[in-house]
């Protein structure tokens, strides 16, 4: 599984755009309070990567600190802690971090919610783009399509499946689902082999060869969000980068990759 999502979001775009708006984010010289510059071990759901690729480099280069990312498939992430993986910070979705606060792998206090984000359709590149107006035209365009893919163990696997059963056309859509990976499910529509995809916005905005055609109407969105906790055992350091993270000065790139702040 690991593989397959390096490799295709290798071969996503990730627009320098917000980092050419000059975003400055002001963090404390680490270093004069005795923290010496460190590797940052993050262990993070894929869905958030677009935001990752622009701050990371910006927080190495404030704090001085090394980051350290490894991206996985949601509740990937709940599992390979689990199992003891290294790691200084884990972004997951929330009842993840939760848990895992409760079983102690996780700092109790140390949760931050980053950012959240919708599901969305996504077409190959430059395809004329489905009525996803109202739900009756969502549920006309999605028994239309050919094929649909989604991310079959993803968070959002499990929202496209519920969807389904909503608009009562899980029997019509058996035949034409395509479940699989991020990387294998754009690649399908990015190639013309499946007409569709249903997928977090983010990662539709940041592929190469799929165009983002809206999001599913909000009568049956559900915003899926994005929280940090901190290792139990986090080295000192971890903590400056969910600071960084969470700071004001970072809500334009947050944005621009699709996501918005969660309300607090």
């Amino acid at each position: 599984m690991k593989s397959m999502i390096e490799a295709g979001l290798a071969g996503m775009r990730f627009s320098n755009t917000a980092a050419k708006m000059g975003v400055a984010i002001c963090v404390t010289i680490l270093s004069a309070h005795g923290i010496l510059a460190a590797d940052v071990k993050l262990l993070s759901s894929a869905a958030i990567k677009p935001v990752i690729d622009v701050l990371g480099p910006q927080f190495e280069r404030a704090t001085g600190h090394k980051l350290v990312a490894r991206f996985e498939l949601t509740p990937a992430v709940k599992t390979l802690v689990e199992g003891g993986e290294a790691f200084d910070v884990a972004i997951a979705n929330p009842p993840h971090i939760v848990d895992l606060i409760k079983q102690g792998k996780i700092a109790a206090g140390s949760g931050a919610d980053i950012a959240r984000f919708g599901v969305g359709v996504g077409v190959r590149a430059g395809a004329p783009k489905p009525d996803l107006s109202s739900v009756d035209a969502l549920k006309r365009t999605l028994v239309n399509a050919r094929s649909v893919a989604y991310v079959g163990e993803g968070t959002s696997g499990v929202f496209v499946r519920d969807l389904l059963e909503k608009l009562k056309i899980t029997e019509d859509m058996k035949a034409k689902l395509k479940p699989g990976g991020i990387a294998a499910s754009l690649a399908a529509v990015a190639q013309g082999e499946t007409e569709l995809v249903v997928m977090p916005m983010p990662l539709i905005l940041a592929s190469l060869g799929v165009e983002l055609a809206g999001p599913v109407p909000a009568e049956l969105q559900e915003h899926i969000a994005m929280t940090a906790g901190l290792s139990s055992k986090a080295s000192e350091a971890a903590p400056a980068l969910i600071k960084f993270l969470m700071a004001p000065e970072a809500n334009a790139v947050v944005t621009s990759k699709g996501f918005e702040r969660v309300a607090r």
